[in-house]
This record gives structure tokens, C-alpha cells and sequence, in this order.
């Protein structure tokens, strides 16, 4: 209790719970808050001509206003808000639990098995996050083509994966991965299994570790019942700080149309060329880059500052 107590006596940590918190509820609540279309399933709904190449302003029928071609931009910003929390939390758990787990084991065994698995992710860390993204991606697209599938990013309806013949598992497997989330998580599992494996080769010589183990504590045990338990705090700190920066990836990879399919990312894509473009007016178009753009802005923010407040109700020099 007294950590919580301490977490809620700061305002910034007032503000980054109740954003964070107005994110899940609008993502629980997107059926309620905008309504789905059955003939125009997904977050892209056309409520306007489509013929209608200009952006529309706010008025009756979409109050935030209209991209390009009709579509809502509020129906489009709540059903986002689901899309960014799914895959931010996926990928930051993924990754979590992949680098917890590899950087406890690398910190249990033996100094010559743990410096060639810390070797291997010293390696990943060398690799550009960017280009290794783009290189997985890209690999992932040429594969599918391999197999006589279909690989294409549509402005609509985001990442479309089609492999035609009999499924077999290996087809079933490529439909249903997206390639942005697994290349993110082969790429930033490394600081998590950095972390932990410094805090486990740091326990492993306290005095209570050397005591279990002499009381015949086996290393599976010791370290479930000392080793991780004292590791999990500060990874929740680096994960919590994570999942915005997660989304803000996949929104910049989406915006600048190297992979990706986020929906605030794809808002932005669509109504550019009205406010940076030939002809375009910042002011004019204001509804088409400032409700994606500060969405995406609280949510990493909110997230970053969530995790700094975790950081100091878990820094042991602050009780």
C-alpha cells in the first residue's frame, strides 16, 4: 500500500493513470462510442462520397470531420485507440517475457555459456532496429510471393495476406502473423534480457541466494523463488515505458509507408497532401492531422510517464 500511496501522491502520475485508463476505456467501449458498420467492416468508415476527394469539415454527420474520400475521422480515431493498445501491449509483453526469461537463464548458468548467450544479444543490439524491421518485413513479403500468395498494404483495410491452394500449417501460420509485431519483437527483446541478467549475476552473490543454495535449493528453484521475483520490477518499468513507443513506431513505419498497418498512422498518411502538400493549408485542414497526431502524442507520453512513475515506487532508495 505504501508504494501505491506513493505512486499517487505526484500529479504527473494522477494525469499519466487517468490517460492511460481513458485509452482502455475508449478501446473497450469503441462498439458503444462508434458503431460498426456491417458493410464496411474495420476502422475506415466511409460516411461520405467517395468521390469526394476533398476533406470535409466537422458538421452532423462526422463530427471530427472527414479524411479523404469520406471516411469518419472519429469512427476512425476511437476504433485506432483498440488497434494502438492491442498491438502496443502485445508486442511489449511478447517481448518481455521472451527477454525476462532469456536474460534469467543467461544469468543462471555458467559464465561461459552465460557470455555467449549475452554475445548473441550484444549482436541484435549492434543491428539497426529500423533496418532490421524493414529486413524482416521484407523477407516475410518475399516468402508469402514464394509460396503464389498475395502481399500488399492496402490504404483501407491495412496489411493484406492471401495464400492461395490447400492450407497447410506453414500457410495457416504466414495468414494470421503480422509481420510488423513479430519483426518488432525480434528486435527489442534485448534490453529486457540486459536488465534482468545484470540484476540476476548481482543476486547470485547475496547472501540470501548463497544461503538457499547451501540449504540445497535446486537452480530451477532458486531462481523461481529469488532470482526473478527481484528481476520483475524493473522490467515493468522499461515494459510500461515500451508500449508507447511501440505504437509511435508502428505509426512513423505506417506514415512513411515502409510497413505497418496502425490506423492513427494511416489517418495521417491520408490527409498529408491537404496540409503539407501542393496546395495544402495547416489551418484550413486542421481535422485531418490534429485528432491522430495528438492521440498518438498522449499515448506515448501518457505510457512514458506511467513508467516513470513505476520507476520510483520500485526504486528501493525511495522508501
Amino acid at each position: 500500500m505504501r508504494r501505491f500511496r506513493r505512486f499517487f501522491s505526484r500529479i504527473q502520475n494522477w494525469i499519466a493513470f487517468l490517460i492511460v485508463l481513458t485509452f482502455f476505456g475508449i478501446a473497450i467501449a469503441a462498439p458503444a462510442l462508434s458503431p460498426d458498420d456491417p458493410k464496411q467492416p474495420g476502422p475506415f468508415m466511409q460516411v461520405g462520397r467517395a468521390t469526394r476527394g476533398e476533406p470535409q469539415p466537422p458538421d452532423e454527420i462526422a463530427i471530427l470531420g472527414m479524411l479523404p474520400r469520406g471516411i469518419d475521422v472519429y469512427h476512425a480515431l476511437v476504433w485506432g485507440a483498440r488497434d494502438a493498445l492491442k498491438f502496443g501491449l502485445i508486442v511489449t509483453i511478447s517481448t518481455a517475457f521472451f527477454g525476462i526469461f532469456y536474460g534469467a537463464l543467461s544469468g543462471a548458468v555458467s559464465q561461459r555459456i552465460s557470455g555467449l548467450l549475452m554475445s548473441v544479444a550484444d549482436s541484435f543490439l549492434a543491428f539497426p532496429p529500423i533496418a532490421g524491421v524493414v529486413f524482416l518485413q521484407q523477407l516475410f513479403a518475399a516468402t508469402v510471393t514464394a509460396m503464389g500468395g498475395i502481399f500488399f498494404r492496402s490504404e483501407y483495410y491495412g496489411l493484406v495476406i492471401e495464400i492461395k491452394g490447400p492450407a497447410t500449417l506453414i500457410q495457416t501460420l504466414l495468414e494470421s502473423v503480422n509481420p510488423l509485431m513479430l519483426s518488432l519483437i525480434v528486435f527489442s527483446w534485448m534490453p529486457y534480457a540486459r536488465l534482468v541478467n545484470s540484476i540476476v549475476l548481482t543476486l547470485r552473490r547475496t547472501d540470501f541466494v548463497q544461503a538457499a543454495r547451501a540449504l540445497g535449493g535446486s537452480p530451477l528453484w532458486v531462481m523461481r523463488r529469488h532470482l526473478l521475483p527481484n528481476s520483475i520490477a524493473p522490467a515493468m518499468v522499461l515494459a510500461a515505458r515500451d508500449v508507447g513507443g511501440v505504437v509511435l513506431t508502428q505509426a512513423t513505419l505506417t506514415f512513411i509507408n515502409i510497413g505497418g498497418d496502425s490506423v492513427w498512422g494511416s489517418m495521417l498518411a491520408q490527409g498529408r497532401n491537404w496540409v503539407i502538400g501542393p496546395g495544402g493549408n495547416l489551418l484550413t485542414y486542421w481535422w485531418v492531422f490534429l485528432p491522430p497526431t495528438l492521440a498518438v502524442m498522449l499515448f506515448g507520453i501518457a505510457w512514458n510517464m506511467f513508467g516513470d512513475g513505476l520507476s520510483d515506487v520500485f526504486d528501493p532508495r525511495s522508501l
